[in-house]
């Protein structure tokens, strides 16, 4: 597998060259110019559609682009992933975050579903408890938290409150247990080490306030039936934190949404690990996402990304697509341990449309910096769907009325991606995430960085204990 830098694949030179054919080209044109351009940049996955023709780029951009990934040795480097093979070289293990949601799922992986499934059945059928709490941070709160509030009904029978505590804020866990009885509440701790001081400052005091009931998802079993768990279910080195909802880390979720919706969840996953697999390189969503990710970030200059899903049940999509893509891509060394010289993961940042319209829209349309956006439409509700297409439009398109006062005008030419999903339901954000994920290593492998560690984020955690220590 490919690990030169970058820079040195002759398509990467092409592009460089090829982008300056570009600065002054605007959107307006290239529609103007070819009629066929709304059709020919689309690409569908089951359940998603995904299109990339207000993106500023054109066939050529393309097969510069997909060259580029297969310079870098992309197939072997997906071959590799979903093979399970070490592909985390820092810490030599796999990102077989795949096999979670695979029909041909290890053992242990079937067990421990069959396992989290039948527990969650028992809790939605039982009623013993009227809130879990769950308890982690990191990858161990933002995705069940993403998938409990999007898709949770506290109407439908069997249904459990699910709220989580992040936050090492006692505020934070106040506001969790805000109104339960400690008689009927569950607590879940997740922590793969069951010592991440967020997580486990939160269970201490949990237990004193009273909780009773606690649950584990964890490696460390000695520490968990130490601390007082009840149940100890599994978590895997070779599955980061930030690719583990789909794992028993996803148990809080579960029991929100029950087993059987968990279950289409993981099959929409699956979908897109088949699409990413087999779809060639021009139609398969995951990359077009990541090269034109690549092309605005290395060769257009454009540093930051915002992600605007229209519709309230994905308010949480920002949140959890920042860890995902910057604890992934954010990274300044590459795999032999050189300083990168080229840009890496972009900043990522947003809001569910249409409250974002009221707030940042404004810079996003007529600010001095363009920042690329992925709109999210969902085709149920007419009104959403209008002012999401109408704001995608509007920063491809702007305005040309020399009429108007400089005030008044829109300059246009503001890239967007839209991808449309039917409805919202646990396939779709299955393959919502899923996508997401294989973009995120896609661009790893072009950009020749580990996405699978995050070697960043110790530091601070190392200071701080000095300082609680009163060592600084």
């Amino acid at each position: 597998m490919n690990t030169t830098p970058p820079t040195a694949c002759k398509a990467w030179q092409d592009l460089a060259h090829h982008a300056e054919s570009w600065r002054g080209v605007h959107l307006r044109e290239l529609f103007a110019n070819d009629v066929a351009r709304a059709v020919q940049f689309v690409a569908e996955a089951p359940g998603v559609r995904y299109d990339y023709s207000r993106q500023r780029l054109g066939a050529m951009t393309l097969r510069l682009l997909a060259r580029l990934a297969s310079e870098r040795g992309f197939e072997q480097w997906r071959e590799a992933l979903l093979a399970g093979k070490p592909v985390n070289d820092t810490e030599n293990r796999p990102a077989w975050h795949t096999a979670l949601r695979a029909p041909d799922a290890p053992e242990e992986v079937k067990e421990t579903l069959r396992r989290t499934s039948a527990f969650a059945a028992r809790l939605r059928e039982e009623k013993r408890y009227q809130r879990i709490v769950n308890l982690g941070t990191g990858g161990s709160d933002l995705g069940p938290r993403l998938l409990a509030d999007a898709l949770a009904n506290t109407k439908e029978a069997g249904s459990l409150e699910v709220r989580f505590a992040a936050n090492v804020d006692p505020r934070d866990l106040e506001r969790a247990l805000e109104g339960a009885d400690p008689a009927s509440t569950l607590v879940v701790v997740v922590s793969k080490t069951f010592t991440t001081q967020e997580t486990m400052s939160n269970a201490q005091a949990a237990k004193r306030w009273g909780a009773k009931a606690f649950v584990a998802v964890t490696s460390n079993v000695e520490l968990a039936k130490k601390f007082g768990t009840d149940e100890i279910f599994p978590m895997w080195d070779w599955v980061g934190g930030r690719f583990s909802v789909w794992s028993a880390v996803g148990l809080s979720a579960m029991c929100a949404i029950g087993p059987e919706r968990f279950q289409e969840f993981l099959d929409g996953g699956r979908q897109i690990d088949e699409h990413f697999a087999r779809a060639p390189l021009e139609k398969n969503i995951p990359v077009l996402m990541a090269l034109a990710g690549v092309w605005n970030t290395n060769f257009l200059g454009m540093g930051t990304q915002a992600v605007l899903p229209y519709s309230n049940a994905l308010r949480l999509l920002p949140a959890y697509l920042q860890q995902l893509e910057m604890e992934s891509n954010g990274k300044r060394v590459d795999r032999e341990g050189h300083d990168v010289g080229y840009a890496t993961a972009p900043v990522l940042w947003g809001a569910e449309g249409t409250v974002s319209q009221h707030s940042f829209h404004q810079l996003l349309h007529q600010g001095t910096q363009v920042v690329p956006c992925d709109f999210l439409e969902l085709g149920l509700e007419a009104n959403l769907s209008a002012n999401c297409r109408a704001q995608a439009d509007a920063l491809a398109f702007g305005t040309d009325d020399a009429a108007l006062p400089s005030y008044r005008r829109y300059p246009g030419n503001r890239p967007s991606s839209m991808l449309t999903l039917e409805k919202l339901d646990a396939r779709n954000l299955g393959r919502l995430i899923a996508l997401y994920e294989h973009k995120v290593f896609t661009q790893g492998v072009i950009w020749n960085i580990n996405s699978f560690d995050q070697w960043g984020v110790e530091l601070g955690k190392e200071l701080a204990r000095k300082i609680l220590k009163g060592e600084r």
